[in-house]
């Protein structure tokens, strides 16, 4: 009997793959979801009430990303650490650690104007963010976000930039660490402006962090979040999927996102997409979970 019945399903088994069964239906243990063409992480500002409120610490960040959402990689804000002494990263990277979670970036802000016109001001920016870099180093993020910011015309703004940027990019690099750049207003919402400070640092270490929704110029001007996004992304080495306010079929109604993900796919892109998620009609874990959930919903359809 014993014998028999294997050879039955031998036999099954055999005329299955004869005929053109899916292996699947044959393999039960294998998966029937695609597998996205990115990873997913969550940026800290998607909660930044929470931890402005002091509803939560930095420290709790990464715990909660896990615990509530089921996120493994995690996106900094800068201005909600306590510190960047050791003895305060140390401790961050030990939970990070214990709870098997990847550090990604760090976004900074606050420090100072890379572009600022005045070379003494921009130089204390770049040490400014020096701190930073080594903090990036420690947690092991592949990047530091920041900001191209200065006041003039297009023009001046751009050298200042390029300088500013490059003169940090090239201690990044003696650590590793990437200094990339957001879309995140003013004339760094152009994308045809900040890919050309990109082209002009021309560093393999310096690249941008196209984030969906930052492409307010002015109070009068929007630029073209889908033409910008593709200007960016032959430089990403981070993605931001910002987003506000859902539908009743839980897409973004401000950013199409197949069409946009359609634009990182197509440009090669496989490390990972934040979360960011900026609205006010849902709370913020409603919002992290609506944004992830259409982040899956599409990243397996086109995927």
């Amino acid at each position: 009997m014993n014998k028999s019945r294997r050879k039955f399903i031998k036999d099954i088994a055999i005329t299955s793959v004869a005929i053109g069964i899916a292996p699947s239906v044959i393999k039960a243990s294998q998966s029937e979801e695609k597998e996205m063409f990115f990873k997913i992480s969550l940026a800290q500002w998607s909660l930044h009430r929470k931890l402005f409120d002091k509803g939560m610490s930095n420290l709790e960040f990464p715990e909660y990303t896990k615990t509530r959402f089921d996120i493994h990689a995690l996106e900094y804000v800068s201005v909600f650490f306590e510190s960047t002494e050791m003895e305060y990263l140390k401790e961050l990277k030990m939970r990070t650690d214990d709870l098997n979670l990847r550090n990604v970036l760090i976004m900074v802000d606050a420090e100072g104007n890379l572009g600022d016109a005045d070379e003494a001001k921009r130089i204390q920016s770049v040490e400014n963010h020096y701190k930073w870099i080594e903090a990036a180093k420690f947690l092991g993020c592949h990047s530091i976000r920041v900001n191209a910011r200065g006041r003039g015309t297009a023009e001046e703004v751009a050298v200042a930039a390029v300088d500013g940027l490059g003169r940090l990019t090239e201690y990044g690099a003696k650590e590793n660490i990437n200094v990339i750049v957001e879309n995140h207003g003013g004339y760094s919402s152009n994308g045809e402006w900040l890919s050309g400070v990109i082209k002009k640092v021309n560093h393999p270490n310096c690249g941008t962090l196209p984030d969906f929704g930052n492409f307010r110029i002015s109070r009068e001007e929007e630029y073209d979040r889908y033409k910008g996004v593709e200007e960016l992304m032959p430089f990403a080495k981070g993605v931001s999927a910002k987003s506000r306010d859902f539908d009743e079929n839980g897409n973004e109604i401000h950013t199409d996102y197949f069409k946009m993900l359609k634009i990182v796919k197509e440009a090669g892109y496989t490390g990972y997409i934040g979360v960011e998620y900026e609205g006010g009609k849902l709370s913020e874990d409603e919002g992290i979970i609506a944004t992830k959930q259409l982040l899956e919903k599409v990243g397996k359809e086109i995927s």
